[in-house]
């Protein structure tokens, strides 16, 4: 029988906090964008190793899996973490700020990074599980097109080291520190982006009837996008259509001969994403159309939905609660930003977190924002806790 101390608790971390804190920092002064993180994969791959982990370097790019298998136990979990900063020049005042001008960790996949690394220690040291834990140091979250999930996974992450379920997590500004969000089925969007070109006639500002002005054609398409979500998608879905950039023209007395929509699209569901998808081109064509103007569409999808299996987010909700106190877990709303993480959902069960880092945390991808330190402890203790548990 298997009784609950014998599982990682928080308390087993603290003595690690200097340690950790000491981790997270130095990465945060060493930020690296995605696929450029060389340093960062040999400082984690290097401390991996020195506490027995196989490890593989240079899985998708500058991705990093551990591998430790314990015992006789046939079960195999994954453990995600990701790696990369952001083209940001921080303004956090902080004496561990980064070091590098223009680029910032400001997303926190230092603080992930180092959590997991928190884990790897504890769970080589004490060896308290049965089968196989693998720990996915991934590059390039922040990649958009193609990212380093979807690199990972050509490169043969499942087949190489195959695992029976995923888990990540991500922190999560606005809650308090130290509590954790959890959610079944959809908990953040797919994320498309829309390039649309009009092409006009262009002439001279003062004879518009001899033209055809891609500005009123992208301005009637602007207005008429807005109506897609609100007349074309169940009001008991969600769904973002957003125009981000209009480029046209330069001068008061020219009118140009083309003009540029730039869109972003969300959802947290397949159908709806593709009706929208439909939706926009035959809205958009049939008003270029109208106009007499031509259109290039360029749709480009981008990270899934993240779709959280049941069994496995019931299963992380119940070692949330066992670690922190089930008034500590609560469910997440959700999350209209995207992850791909989505792209390891869709061939594996697993379930994505958040973590709370802060109230008045300073919003994602913000100069101003830092992961909460705090929070390094809990991290560890959780990856550890669930390990143990999963393969018992």
């Amino acid at each position: 029988m298997t009784l609950d101390n014998d599982f990682a608790r928080l308390s087993d971390f603290e003595p690690m906090r200097s340690e950790l804190t000491d981790i997270r920092r130095h990465l945060h002064a060493h930020p690296e964008l995605s696929f450029e993180e060389t340093e960062t994969a040999r400082f984690v791959a290097e401390k991996l190793e020195s506490w027995g982990y196989e490890v593989a370097r240079g899985v998708g790019g500058h991705g990093v899996v551990a591998r430790l298998t314990v015992g006789a136990g046939k079960k195999s979990v994954a453990i995600r973490a990701d790696m990369d900063a952001l083209p940001i020049t921080e303004q956090t005042g902080c004496d561990y700020a980064s070091t590098v001008p223009g680029k910032m960790h400001a997303c926190g996949h230092d603080g992930h990074t180092t959590m997991l690394l928190g884990a790897a220690e504890y769970l080589a040291r004490t060896r308290r599980f049965s089968g196989t834990v693998n720990l996915v140091f991934q590059p390039a979250e922040e990649a958009g097109a193609f990212s380093g999930a979807q690199a990972m996974i050509r490169d043969g992450l499942f087949e190489r080291f195959p695992f029976d379920a995923i888990y990540g997590l991500h922190n999560h500004p606005g809650a308090p520190e130290g509590t954790l969000l959890t959610r079944s089925g959809p908990l953040m969007a797919s994320s498309d982006t829309v390039e649309i070109t009009i092409t006009g006639k262009g002439g001279h500002a003062s004879r518009p009837h001899l033209t055809i002005d891609p500005i009123v054609v992208a301005c009637t398409m602007v207005v008429s996008l807005q109506s897609v979500v609100s007349r074309s998608i169940d009001p008991t879905q969600t769904a973002v259509v957003t125009v981000g950039a209009i480029h046209a023209g330069k001068a008061a007395n020219v009118i140009p001969e083309t003009a540029t929509l730039l869109l972003s699209v969300r959802s947290f569901d397949p159908q709806v994403r593709q009706l929208l998808e439909t939706r926009i081109r035959k809205l958009t064509e049939s008003i270029a159309d109208g106009y007499g103007a031509g259109i290039r569409i360029d749709y480009e999808r981008g990270y899934p939905v993240v779709v959280n299996s049941v069994k496995e987010t019931e299963f992380a909700r119940i070692v949330a609660g066992e670690l922190v106190g089930a008034d500590k877990v609560s469910t997440c709303h959700l999350i209209p930003g995207s992850e791909d993480f989505s792209y390891f959902l869709e061939h594996k069960p697993g379930s994505f977190l958040r973590l709370g880092n802060g109230v008045n945390s300073p919003i994602l991808h913000s100069a101003k924002y830092d992961f909460a330190d705090e929070n390094l402890t809990v991290g560890a203790a959780l990856w550890a806790r669930l390990t143990e548990r999963y393969l018992v």
